[in-house]
Protein backbone atom coordinates (compact mmCIF):
# COMPACT_ATOMS: atom_id res chain seq x y z
CA UNK A 1 0.00 0.00 0.00
CA UNK A 2 2.56 2.24 0.94
CA UNK A 3 4.04 2.31 -2.98
CA UNK A 4 0.74 2.76 -4.53
CA UNK A 5 0.15 6.21 -1.97
CA UNK A 6 4.12 7.25 -3.28
CA UNK A 7 3.01 6.13 -7.11
CA UNK A 8 -0.05 8.25 -6.42
CA UNK A 9 1.70 10.97 -4.99
CA UNK A 10 4.25 11.33 -7.46
CA UNK A 11 1.67 11.78 -10.13
CA UNK A 12 0.29 14.53 -8.37
CA UNK A 13 3.01 16.59 -8.49
CA UNK A 14 4.06 15.26 -12.20
CA UNK A 15 0.75 16.61 -13.25
CA UNK A 16 0.02 19.77 -10.86
CA UNK A 17 3.52 20.70 -11.42
CA UNK A 18 5.52 19.10 -14.11
CA UNK A 19 3.30 18.84 -16.74
CA UNK A 20 1.11 21.62 -16.17
CA UNK A 21 1.86 24.67 -18.42
CA UNK A 22 1.07 28.37 -17.52
CA UNK A 23 -1.35 28.65 -19.96
CA UNK A 24 -2.88 25.67 -18.52
CA UNK A 25 -3.45 27.46 -15.41
CA UNK A 26 -4.72 30.17 -16.43
CA UNK A 27 -7.34 28.76 -18.82
CA UNK A 28 -9.09 26.60 -16.80
CA UNK A 29 -10.14 29.26 -14.86
CA UNK A 30 -13.80 29.89 -16.42
CA UNK A 31 -12.71 33.82 -15.48
CA UNK A 32 -10.11 34.24 -17.57
CA UNK A 33 -11.11 36.15 -20.86
CA UNK A 34 -9.17 35.44 -24.02
CA UNK A 35 -10.27 37.08 -27.00
CA UNK A 36 -7.69 35.37 -29.31
CA UNK A 37 -8.46 32.00 -29.42
CA UNK A 38 -9.79 30.30 -32.05
CA UNK A 39 -12.90 29.37 -31.34
CA UNK A 40 -16.66 30.65 -31.54
CA UNK A 41 -17.19 30.22 -28.14
CA UNK A 42 -13.73 31.18 -26.36
CA UNK A 43 -15.43 31.88 -23.22
CA UNK A 44 -15.84 27.97 -22.64
CA UNK A 45 -12.19 27.31 -23.17
CA UNK A 46 -11.93 26.22 -19.57
CA UNK A 47 -14.38 23.74 -19.55
CA UNK A 48 -11.76 21.43 -21.79
CA UNK A 49 -8.94 22.74 -20.33
CA UNK A 50 -9.81 22.06 -17.04
CA UNK A 51 -11.46 18.71 -17.73
CA UNK A 52 -7.53 17.60 -19.77
CA UNK A 53 -6.11 18.60 -16.61
CA UNK A 54 -8.23 16.56 -14.44
CA UNK A 55 -8.13 13.70 -16.61
CA UNK A 56 -4.50 13.33 -16.63
CA UNK A 57 -4.97 13.06 -12.99
CA UNK A 58 -7.14 10.59 -13.44
CA UNK A 59 -4.89 8.67 -15.20
CA UNK A 60 -2.28 8.72 -13.09
CA UNK A 61 -4.45 7.56 -10.46
CA UNK A 62 -5.81 4.91 -12.64
CA UNK A 63 -2.61 3.60 -13.46
CA UNK A 64 -0.77 4.07 -9.56
CA UNK A 65 -3.81 2.36 -8.24
CA UNK A 66 -4.92 -0.56 -11.19
CA UNK A 67 -8.15 1.22 -10.52
CA UNK A 68 -10.58 2.78 -13.21
CA UNK A 69 -13.12 3.70 -11.03
CA UNK A 70 -10.37 5.66 -8.89
CA UNK A 71 -9.03 7.06 -11.60
CA UNK A 72 -13.00 8.61 -12.51
CA UNK A 73 -13.09 9.54 -8.52
CA UNK A 74 -10.16 11.63 -9.00
CA UNK A 75 -11.44 13.34 -12.23
CA UNK A 76 -14.20 13.95 -10.57
CA UNK A 77 -12.66 15.43 -7.24
CA UNK A 78 -9.96 16.78 -8.62
CA UNK A 79 -12.10 18.47 -11.42
CA UNK A 80 -14.12 20.35 -8.33
CA UNK A 81 -11.26 21.14 -6.63
CA UNK A 82 -9.62 23.05 -9.11
CA UNK A 83 -13.12 24.58 -10.05
CA UNK A 84 -13.65 25.78 -6.54
CA UNK A 85 -9.78 27.06 -5.97
CA UNK A 86 -10.55 29.30 -9.41
CA UNK A 87 -13.64 30.66 -7.88
CA UNK A 88 -11.52 31.78 -4.67
CA UNK A 89 -13.48 30.07 -2.16
CA UNK A 90 -10.03 28.95 -1.08
CA UNK A 91 -6.83 29.03 -1.76
CA UNK A 92 -3.58 27.22 -3.00
CA UNK A 93 -2.45 25.51 0.25
CA UNK A 94 -6.27 24.18 0.90
CA UNK A 95 -6.40 23.04 -2.98
CA UNK A 96 -3.01 20.83 -2.26
CA UNK A 97 -4.31 19.38 0.77
CA UNK A 98 -7.36 18.34 -0.59
CA UNK A 99 -5.65 16.37 -3.62
CA UNK A 100 -3.45 15.02 -1.22
CA UNK A 101 -6.44 14.21 1.43
CA UNK A 102 -8.50 12.27 -1.83
CA UNK A 103 -5.17 10.23 -2.11
CA UNK A 104 -5.36 8.88 1.22
CA UNK A 105 -9.04 8.18 0.29
CA UNK A 106 -8.35 6.65 -2.74
CA UNK A 107 -6.12 4.15 -0.31
CA UNK A 108 -8.40 3.12 2.24
CA UNK A 109 -10.96 2.51 -0.38
CA UNK A 110 -8.49 -0.20 -2.12
CA UNK A 111 -7.37 -1.20 1.77
CA UNK A 112 -11.19 -2.42 2.09
CA UNK A 113 -11.45 -3.86 -1.05
CA UNK A 114 -13.98 -1.18 -2.66
CA UNK A 115 -12.26 -0.16 -4.98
Amino acid sequence: MTEILFWMLVGHAVCDFGLQSDWMARHKNRHIRETNIHSKNPELIWIEVLSSHAMMHAGAVALATGSILLGVLEFVTHWCIDFCKNEDWFGFHTDQGLHIASKFVWLFMLYQGWA
